[in-house]
């Protein structure tokens, strides 16, 4: 989960920089932060149910960022370093095949080609107009489609160009992204295989093989390449959380605020390549095995569309009260070529009188009916989101663990303090979990849709303007149904997963007096 890409150059960028700033005095337009961020977790039970007889884990996460940016009236310019690691994944003594573990978060440039506030443009047809190129993070609104997944220590981010506009209280941004393997010379095509894919797997018969070029294998519950060429998940990946990033990504955004009202809405493409269920034979001393998987060497895309419309008025003589509902529907083929139809909703709203905020919701994305002779797929994806704020901090859907076949129906609660001089938070919620459409149990009859209740506390205090300490602890009372829900042996887990967390957040501004 904590691997990072290597980056031989990274290291060379830092002192590039830190030399760099000694010739600049501290400017609004110069800055330069960071971010240390040290969460310790308790996991008994996080993302999913744990066997009878799990013992719980325990360690430490660590991301470390170097955020540095410019701005000037023709150019914004934006790069942040990131290094996340687990306390102890390293020895404390480097040997020379070790490498470096730094990555590259995000490295976009904004060319500003429009700003009617700015004295300096001589012409100014838009009240704004950007092209913002590289790699960066895409955020929408509440971030339940595009969001930059910050709970998890690495966080999302996409090699896109957008084109931004602001016109009249209007705003247009025009996006996409192309993804390829390789840019080698005498590369066949432009096939792209959707994945971090790992280096070795098992084979049929239990032996270890490198993942043949171009695979996504697929594994059974032991991690072993499946004998008969289907997929067998523990917990089948039902998002793009896992393995299956798109080959391209186009969409539109479109939002305009009226009073106190947002109204926003997206039209978004993703295009996921076409492949073949085949084999490969693995030699293992006297054992020939064989490693299956998704090939993907064939022409031509899945496309998969998604739109809809959000709301979010703000209401009261004092802004007391606020709403949010949005509703999206997809269409076209999901990333295996079915024909897709499915869709999801949400409703909140908010009462804040003072100190005490007040929450009541409902989120609801559609599943598949087990029951049913459809051969269209039903399971709403919710794109690459930020789902830890919606579905429950313990990340049981949705998220890296996947998501149950049949959809979700998600009632919730939320009460949260806030000081007066908000250095200090706290928040309960609720969640109740229940699927959206049938499904069946080994004996083939329905199972119950509920699925079990989940409690959330979690607190922040801040100790100075750039440090903040975090803390949560997550309960949840499961069924029976939740195993069926997350594909596993019924009666093999336990129901009572707990989860609990201490971060420290530490965010200094490097040129600030």
């Amino acid at each position: 989960m904590y691997k990072n890409v290597s980056n031989q150059y990274t290291i060379a960028l830092i002192l590039l920089l830190s030399s760099c700033f000694s010739s600049f005095k501290a400017s609004a337009q110069l800055s330069l932060a960071g971010q240390l961020r040290t969460r310790g977790e308790l996991r008994d039970g996080y993302g999913t149910l744990e066997p009878t007889g799990n013992k719980n884990a325990v360690f430490i996460s660590q991301r470390t960022r170097l955020i540095f940016n410019y701005n000037s009236s023709k150019l914004i310019f934006h790069t942040s370093i990131q290094d996340v690691r687990l306390w102890g994944q390293d020895a404390s003594t480097f040997s020379s095949t070790d490498g470096n573990k730094l990555e590259l978060h995000e490295a976009w440039a904004e060319i500003i080609l429009s700003n009617k506030k700015d004295t300096s443009f001589k012409q100014s047809p838009f009240d704004y107009f950007a092209i913002k190129v590289g790699r960066q993070e895409l955020v929408y609104d509440d971030e339940r489609l595009l969001g930059n997944l910050d709970w998890v220590q690495q966080g999302r981010r996409h090699d896109a160009i957008v084109l931004k506009a602001l016109q009249k209280g209007w705003q247009f941004d025009l996006g996409g992204a192309f993804n390829q393997n390789t840019d080698a010379i005498n590369y066949n095509g432009t096939y792209y295989t959707p994945a971090n894919v790992p280096a070795t797997v098992r084979d049929s018969k239990g032996n270890v093989a490198n993942t043949p070029a171009g695979f996504i294998p697929l594994v059974n519950a032991a991690g072993i390449s499946s004998k008969n060429g289907s997929p067998v998940f523990v917990n089948p990946p039902g998002t793009n959380a896992l393995n299956q990033n798109y080959k391209a990504l186009q969409y539109l955004y479109v939002s305009k605020k009226i009073d106190k009202t947002k109204i926003s809405g997206i039209f978004l493409t993703d295009q996921f390549g076409k492949y073949i269920l085949d084999s490969v034979k693995n030699v293992s001393g006297t054992d020939i095995g064989y490693v299956y998987g998704k090939h993907f060497n064939q022409s031509g895309v899945n496309l998969r569309y998604t739109t809809g419309l959000l709301i979010n008025p703000v209401f009261g003589s004092e802004n007391q009260w606020s709403a949010n509902g949005s509703y999206y529907y997809q269409g076209g083929h999901d990333r295996d070529g079915l024909s897709l139809s499915a869709y999801m909703y949400s409703i909140s709203l908010m009462y804040k009188p003072n100190t005490v905020s007040y929450m009541a919701g409902m989120d609801y994305s559609s599943g598949n009916d087990a029951f049913s002779t459809s051969k269209i797929n039903h399971r709403f994806d919710p794109l690459y989101g930020t789902p830890h704020k919606f579905h429950g901090y313990m990340d049981y859907f949705y998220a890296a663990s996947g998501s149950p076949t049949g959809g979700l129906n998600n009632p919730f609660l939320k009460v949260k303090y806030t000081s007066s001089g908000k250095r200090f938070s706290a928040e309960l919620a609720n969640h109740y979990f229940y699927l959206a459409d049938d499904q069946k149990n080994i004996n083939g009859t329905v199972v119950s849709k509920y699925l079990g209740t989940e409690f959330d506390l979690t607190t922040a205090y801040k100790l100075n303007k750039f440090t903040v300490v975090d803390f949560g602890l997550s309960y949840m009372a499961a069924t029976s149904s939740m195993e069926y829900a997350k594909n596993i042996t019924p009666g093999s887990s336990r129901l009572s997963p707990v989860w609990a967390y201490l971060q420290f957040n530490i965010k200094p501004e490097f040129l600030n007096k």
